[in-house]
């Protein structure tokens, strides 16, 4: 059996993805693009293919400045009302195709292009799979105002709330929106669809980590034994 590296597997899973969008999305399209650093190798993956999209649409800043670099046009989201894919990696994925997402603070940009996709990818390695979504805490990003009130909210619903921070600092986190973001430990999401509705029913509540309405349609994984496809 092949041992990996977890930087080994994001590549290997970063160039499946590329293969999967270039065997399966016309040329001329405008494809969606996540954050973080599977994304980002998907990016650079990509790069060179440049030619086959009319443009790609990108849920942060810190995409849309490595697409750049590699020149890309990067179309803002309100000009596209479809998109044929959109890839993007996962703090967690249960069996079913729900996700856990927004480790990097990106998460309603990410949600809003995932809206816009006709097929979501999922890329991740195996750590990121999961019989229930709950290990790692659920990202819920909020209006400065509302801060206290919905932190006194997501306790209610047993969750331990902590105000994220940049990391290595003091600094409260910000994200793309000017928003802030509570991480909610101790939740066990047995049912992933109804909470994400309603934690996003709670007034200051941007949005949140839980991927489940808009879940994904295709997990491109690697493990031990390469990359598997699963079809949700």
């Amino acid at each position: 059996m092949n041992m990996f590296t977890q930087d080994q597997l994001k590549q290997m899973v970063a160039d499946a993805a590329r293969d999967e969008v270039l065997k399966n999305m016309a040329p001329g399209g405008v494809l969606g693009i996540g954050t973080g650093s599977t994304a980002n190798l998907f990016i650079d993956a990509i790069a060179p293919h440049q030619n086959h999209f009319a443009g790609v649409v990108s849920s942060s800043q810190a995409s849309t400045d490595r697409l750049k670099k590699h020149g890309f046009v990067v179309l803002d989201s309100n000009t596209v009302t479809s998109l044929p894919m959109y890839v993007d990696g996962a703090d967690e994925i249960d069996p079913k195709g729900h996700m856990l997402k927004g480790g990097g603070g990106a998460l309603t940009r990410e949600k809003i292009v995932a809206q816009l996709a006709q097929s979501f990818i999922c890329i991740c390695d195996a750590s990121k799979e999961v019989g229930v979504i709950g290990k790692f805490p659920v990202p819920v990003e909020v209006i400065p105002m509302a801060q206290a009130q919905v932190t006194r909210e997501l306790e209610q619903l047993g969750g331990v709330v902590t105000l994220r921070k940049v990391k290595g600092s003091d600094q409260v986190f910000v994200t793309d929106n000017q928003a802030c973001i509570l991480d909610v430990a101790g939740l066990k999401v047995s049912d992933p669809v109804s909470l994400e509705s309603e934690i996003n029913q709670i007034p200051g509540v941007v949005c949140n980590g839980l991927f489940a309405r808009r879940k994904a349609d295709v997990l491109l994984v690697g493990g031990p034994e390469g990359i598997r496809r699963l079809v949700y």
